[in-house]
């Protein structure tokens, strides 16, 4: 079994390295991956200018290794068309540096990676760590809970187009498959003065979540992996007939 190991925070990120070395000891490998953080850029891909492709040697490492100059979502296009002679079975992508809960699967270049695998029709699951302020992150220990789950479901479910979202908290108390959680981010934009005299503006803000206690937002914040499956269609099934019904 092939896999692909890609992410949103870069090839030199912490999180890649230490899934990259607990996915060689069972699986093939090759990693594709931005050449720098490409964090919150969502399902973009390049279409107007070219990318550039670098193999890149990742210390203790035995799997080949190539930095390209796009988005995550990119990355995959890429690998797919690119390795087509090796066929790839399964797509990995993480580990991130924080969750992707809640609304964040939209925003987030780790999870639409994984989506962007299953829009051509191979199985991936996205892999995301909570992070905190002022506690280190375990990657190595990360990584070997999320190879252990590909384990379990890479025979039996991991088929076709296929997500699974994958976020795992610092501490572990257990295991939820569950719905994606009600969280929005509630922004607004700071005005600076820089150097040049011109004025920027930053986005800042905060969570802000729902009281559901049965969706992935709920269960990190109670110390609960989350698995959670994915599907690129928007469609909303619910309104499906109302509108069919109104406009005919």
């Amino acid at each position: 079994m092939k896999i692909l190991l890609t992410n949103d925070d870069g090839i030199n990120a912490s999180g890649i390295y230490a899934l990259a070395k607990e996915l060689e000891k069972s699986y093939e490998l090759v990693i594709v991956a931005p050449d720098n953080e490409k964090s919150a850029s969502s399902h973009s891909i390049t279409i107007k200018k070219a990318l550039f492709v670098k193999e890149v040697h990742l210390d203790g490492l035995k799997s080949k290794a190539y930095s390209l100059s796009g988005t995550p979502a990119d990355c995959v296009k890429f690998a797919i068309d690119r390795f087509s002679n090796e066929k790839i079975d399964i797509v990995l992508s993480g580990i991130n540096n924080g969750t992707n809960i809640g609304s964040d699967i939209l925003y987030s270049g780790t999870v639409s990676a994984a989506i962007e695998a299953a829009s051509n029709n191979v199985p991936s699951m996205a892999v995301s760590l909570e992070f905190r302020h002022g506690v280190e992150s375990d990657y190595a220990a990360a990584a070997k809970y999320a190879v252990s789950i590909l384990d379990k479901v890479k025979d039996k479910f991991l088929k076709g187009n296929i997500v699974l979202n994958l976020n795992i908290p610092i501490k572990i108390n257990g295991l939820k498959v569950c719905r994606i959680g009600g969280r929005s981010f509630s922004g607004h934009f700071i005005e600076k003065n820089y150097k040049d005299g011109e004025n920027g503006f930053i986005l800042k803000g905060e969570a802000v979540e729902l009281n559901d206690n049965d969706t992935d937002v709920y269960f990190i914040k109670n110390g609960y992996a989350t698995l959670t499956p994915l599907h690129y269609d928007f469609t909303n099934f619910k309104l499906f007939e109302k509108l069919n019904n109104v406009i005919y």
